[in-house]
């Protein structure tokens, strides 16, 4: 590890126990300190409401405080990135939630709901008639994969899931280009799939291995292979789509990752974490924390890839 990331490393810890949520706290100290998981769900469990979903601002762009799908997608991600398996019961009552709230009739979630008008929130996430087709399955097919991944086979909710990713499928094989977003939680269905890869290749008109080439095809394409770009506003980079040196895009695009983990040790603040790189345009006061819990959030992420890469001991 180079002297300027160690050093780096060292202030965006103190950054992180001084300015970023005990969440991420927590979550910062699982993977560089030997902490313990349970003091990640312990914080999770703050941003879970009595419907079992999740809320709270979780997602630090929206304050609605009440349970929303896109919410507990988040804290799901969470939980996935912990190895927290189905039987805590802080999965099974977020599965009672999606379970109870899927529409079946599209099997889809709704991505924002309208009482977000009525909280600080960033423009992308504002309510108005037809926004869920600028959406679609972002995060839909994760929230499918979720109840498949934790569920036993054959209990109503994996039922909820296969009927949801049915349909995303329809979607998917249809596309020529998709949003990045939308690209990571089709990624994420398939390493949630895996060990179903049998139950999937008999229920659906494609395999897995399928669907993976449409999604890496997809990915590729989508990834801005100009570097110039990279650090103009909210390019899509090679490592939105690659979590570890053994992905197989990683291969495909393995000079522009060396690129990109570059990038990120090139960006480190003098606080060795990373700014965001876009802004709300309203609710000021609100956005400078949204920006604080971000750059927590970032530092947590992006360190976690550099160590999965190597740049970290």
């Amino acid at each position: 590890m180079n002297t300027i990331l160690t050093e780096r490393f060292k202030l965006a810890k103190n950054y992180i126990y001084s300015y970023a949520r005990p969440l991420e706290q927590a979550r910062f100290a699982y993977h560089f300190e030997n902490g313990e998981k349970e003091r990640v769900i312990t914080e999770l469990k703050a941003y879970q409401n009595e419907d079992d979903g999740f809320g709270k601002a979780i997602e630090p762009d929206f304050w609605l405080p009440s349970s929303s799908p896109m919410a507990t997608w988040a804290a799901g991600q969470i939980l996935l990135e912990i190895s927290v398996n189905g039987a805590e019961p802080i999965v099974k009552a977020m599965l009672s939630y999606l379970k109870n709230t899927c529409d079946m009739e599209t099997g889809m979630w709704t991505t924002i709901m309208p009482e977000n008008n009525d909280y600080p929130h960033a423009p992308w996430w504002h309510w108005q008639e037809g926004v869920q087709e600028n959406w679609m399955y972002n995060p839909d097919v994760e929230l499918a994969a979720f109840l498949v991944h934790w569920s036993n086979d054959g209990s109503k909710a994996a039922e909820v899931g296969w009927s949801s990713i049915q349909k995303a499928l329809n979607y998917l094989m249809n596309k020529t280009e998709m949003d990045k977003h939308e690209i990571n939680n089709f990624q994420k269905l398939v390493k949630l799939i895996k060990p179903f890869e049998s139950i999937f290749n008999a229920r659906f008109d494609y395999s897995l291995d399928q669907v993976s080439g449409k999604i890496n095809g997809l990915a590729e394409n989508c990834v801005d292979k100009d570097v110039e770009n990279w650090s103009r506003g909210y390019a899509a980079l090679p490592l939105d789509f690659i979590e570890s040196p053994q992905d197989l895009l990683c291969k495909r695009l393995s000079s522009l990752v060396e690129k990109n983990l570059a990038l990120f040790v090139k960006e480190l603040d003098d606080e060795g974490v990373w700014d965001i790189s876009w802004s709300w345009g309203s609710y000021p006061d609100s956005f400078a924390i949204a920006r604080q819990y971000w750059k927590g959030i970032l530092a947590v992420d992006r360190y976690r890839k550099l160590k999965a890469f190597g740049y970290l001991e």
